[in-house]
Parts: C-alpha cells; structure tokens; sequence
C-alpha cells in the first residue's frame, strides 16, 4: 500500500503537469468577436451613383479595394508634390516613426534578454584585511584577492509568463504600426483638405471681392436716385447696409484663407511664410470611381481598428503575464572562474571556482498584489474589449457620414450650378440689353450681383465635394498587403 507522503507527492506531481499543460488558456482569446455587419453603411441606403455635377456622376464601387495612393487620383502633380513632401518632412509623422522603432528594437531587446541564457564576465580585485590573534595564530595582515569568471543564468517559462510578455509586446508593436499608418493617411488626407479649402477660399475672397464692390456701386448709384427723387432713403440706407455686410464679411474670409495656407504649409513640414502658392479648384479632376468596401472587408483595412485589435491583444496577453506570476518561478544559474592570491595564478587549475545551482520560487503571500494584478489585467482587457467595439462602431458611422455627405454634396453642386448658369445667363442677357439702352445701369448691377452670389455658392458646393471625397477615400483605410508591408 502506498504511503501517504507517496500519494501526496503524486498530487503534486500530477497537478504541476496539468497546469504546465493549461499555460496555453491562461490568457483570453487574442482576437476580440466579430462584430455583426451591418446590412449597409448608413441609415438609408446610398446609390450606386451620385447625382451629376461638374459633369461628372461618381460611382460608389461596392466591394472595391482601397486605394493606397489615392490623392493621385485628382490629376494635379502640384498636389502629389505638397503629399510626398508632407509624409517625407512631416515632424510629427516622423516622431510617430522613431517611435514605431524604438517599439520594434524593445521588443528585440524583450526576446534577447527572456528567451535566451544570459552569459557575463566578470573581474574582481579586492585587498582585504584578516584578523589574527597572536596568541593561537598569525598575525593580522593584508592581501589581494584576483578572480576572474563566466555566469550564467537562465528562467524556465514553465508557465508562460516570458512568452505572454513577449506576445504583449509584439501585439504593442502592431499597434505602433498601424498608428503610423493611420498617422500617414491622416496627413495625406488632411493635406489634400487643407489644399482645397484653401483654394476654395482664395476663390471664395475674390468673388467676394467682387460683390463688394457691386454693393458699393448699388448704394451710390441709389443715393444719386435718392439725390434726384427717383429713390426713398429707406432704399439708400438698405443699400448701404448691404455693402457694409459685405465688407464686414472680406476680413474673416481673408483670415480663413490665411489660416488654410498656414495650416497647409505646417502638413507640409515649412514654416507658415512658405506657404505654398493656392491651387485653383478647376486644376483639380474629381475621382469618378469611388471605392466603397463592403463592411466586414473595412475592419481589415483601417488601421484605427487593427490598431484597437492589436490592443485586446496585448491585453490579452498581460492577463497571461498576471495569471502565470501567481505559479513557481524556475531559475538556473551557473559560474565558473578561478581567483588567486597573485594575478599570475589566477587561471591556474589551482584557482579553479564554480558554482550551480536551481531556484524555484512559489508565492504564498504578497498581501493580494498578485490577484489584484491579475483582476486589474482582466478589467484592462475587458477595457479593451470595449474599446475595439467603439472604433468598429466610429469606423461605421465614419463611412455612412461621408458617404451621405459626398451623395448631398452632388445634389447640392448641381442645385449650384443650375442657379449661377440661370443667374449667369440672366446677366448676359440683361447687360446686353443694357448696351442696347433697354435697361437702366443699375438694373446690370443687381443682375451681376445675383450671379456672383450665385458663383459664390457654387464654389462652396465644389470645394464640399472634392474635400468629402478626399473624406471618403480616407474613411476606406488602406489594402491589406499595404497594411503587411508597413508592419
């Protein structure tokens, strides 16, 4: 009959093999769920194609790739050159990628220094003083002590505590990767916006300008009426107040437009008295084939939500960490050298020292730390959980917004552009009649400033569209085997 000291140590033997064996689930799942798909992107489905404006009807590609360069596609190279020099002289990008590398060689030094024996050298030169007694022995004296030896040392992950750690860093790695590509495709975007928002609003002051002195023109020419009965004071007062308006406006257009070039120049890596010259509106070609991917293929392409991902991962991976401290630690550590009394016969086989030894360390008390890590390691990951969940449902509602906003924005361009092409034609025909005496001066005045009004408002519409274009490529992350490469 066994012994009970035999059954107990088999307990022990069996139950030290079953934990060794479940180290693989002391961590939650790596992946977070799926997130439900949903039917289509915004609250009523969009067409397949935009209404047509400028001449163009853009085509929303369901299930189309992304784009990874898609600023090329608006035709102008001045714009490709402002985007290459921004992602080459950007700081912040570039901060963002010295941090990207600081994260790949942590995770190097993290693997070199948990997964691998630690092997070092060591010298020591001492002068010590041994006490005597002259009654039973020598003398007190002095002496030097020369050694010299290799030491190493080595953890046994028996419970997955190194590798956890090490999956959580490479999981923080893919998380510095993917902010830097969200970090790229934010500035491109954002460069292609300010680009157009500046040119729209260079367009915008000088149309703006125009109508200024319009009004200006009106209220003199109403108070020369006034001046001859054919115009009450009332009329000259609203004439008046309608040029101030305009004037009041000008100032705040032309901060905007400082504004936009300053920003734009910043993207771009200058400093704001570099700002580049502005585009016109018309040197840019709208894209006519837009890409809209299909839901469940848009969590694989933005890189907010890999990154997110990537942070239930390294989540994750703590809670392993945390759950692994709670077992035995095993260490192995060895030494060998020789130490001597003269330098001469330090590496004598005289002088020979070694050493070896195992360590196993089990914590039995520590005041609660370690389950209290470990709550909070599943508390982080349930954070993250949470988190991930948000950037899916922000990554919908993104592309529902843009794609709602580029649909109105056709609407809206076209509405435009029917009233300044009415307005404009109206005032051809009007100055026309008016070089042939059938219409008063001031007559031609209010016509022309409809039409710029209406200008005015057809420049916005344009300037809408291309930007949330721009919007909507961004909204559509990068492809794949981009997002591969950058990692």
């Amino acid at each position: 009959m066994k012994s009970a000291n035999t059954i107990r140590s088999a307990r022990v033997t069996y139950l030290t093999v079953a934990l060794m064996l479940a180290g693989c689930a002391f961590a939650p799942p790596a992946k977070p769920p799926a997130p439900s798909a949903p039917a289509h992107y915004a609250a009523q489905s969009i067409p397949n194609h935009s209404a047509t404006a400028d001449g163009v009807a853009q085509h929303f590609s369901l299930g189309a790739r992304a784009v990874p360069e898609w600023w090329r596609l608006y035709g102008s190279d001045m714009l490709d050159a402002w985007v290459d020099e921004g992602l080459r002289s950007n700081p912040s990008l570039t901060a963002t990628k010295h941090t990207l590398e600081a994260a790949h060689q942590l995770l190097r030094a993290q693997v070199g220094a948990n997964m691998l024996p630690s092997l070092d050298a060591g010298t020591q030169v001492s002068r010590q003083r041994a006490l005597g007694f002259p009654e039973i022995g020598p003398p007190t004296n002095l002496y030097d002590v020369y050694a010299g030896q290799l030491q190493l040392s080595y953890d046994f992950d028996l419970f997955g505590a190194t590798r956890h750690g090490i999956e959580q860093a490479s999981a923080q790695v893919d998380q510095q990767s993917y902010e830097f590509d969200a970090a790229k495709r934010a500035l491109a975007a954002n460069i292609v916006i300010a680009a157009i928002n500046a040119a729209s609003l260079d367009e915008q002051i000088n149309t703006s300008e125009r109508l200024s002195a319009l009004a200006h023109e009106q209220a003199d020419l109403t108070e020369r009426a006034y001046r001859l009965g054919a115009s009450s004071h009332d009329d000259v007062l609203a004439a008046q107040q309608e040029a101030a308006s305009f004037d009041t406006s000008l100032p705040s257009l032309r901060a905007q437009g400082a504004r936009a070039r300053h920003a734009l120049a910043v993207l771009m890596g200058r400093t704001p008295d570099q700002a580049p010259s502005n585009l016109m509106l018309a040197q840019l070609h709208l894209p006519s084939e837009v890409p809209v991917s299909v839901p469940s293929d848009l969590l694989q392409q933005r890189p907010d939500v890999l990154a997110a991902e990537a942070v239930v991962h390294a989540a994750s991976a703590q809670v392993g960490v945390a759950t692994a401290n709670l077992f035995p630690h095993v260490s192995l550590s060895a030494s060998l050298g020789s130490a001597a009394f003269k330098p001469s016969n330090v590496f004598t086989s005289a002088g020979s020292i070694w050493s070896a030894g195992l360590s196993l360390t089990q914590p039995i008390f520590h005041g609660g730390a370690l389950l209290a890590q470990r709550r909070a390691a599943i508390a982080s990951y349930n954070a993250a959980l949470a988190q991930y969940q948000q950037a899916v449902l922000n990554a919908f509602q993104n592309v529902a917004d843009t794609l709602t906003a580029l649909n109105q924005d056709a609407l809206a361009l076209q509405s435009a552009q029917d009233g300044a092409t009415a307005a404009g034609r109206s005032f051809t025909d009007v100055d026309t009649r008016y070089r042939l005496g059938a219409v008063s001066y001031p007559t031609a005045v209010l016509s022309e400033q409809h039409w710029q009004s209406a200008k005015l408002s057809e420049i916005q519409a344009r300037a809408a569209r291309l930007a949330d274009t721009a919007a909507l490529f961004q909204a559509m992350g990068v492809p794949p085997a981009t997002v591969l490469a950058a990692k």
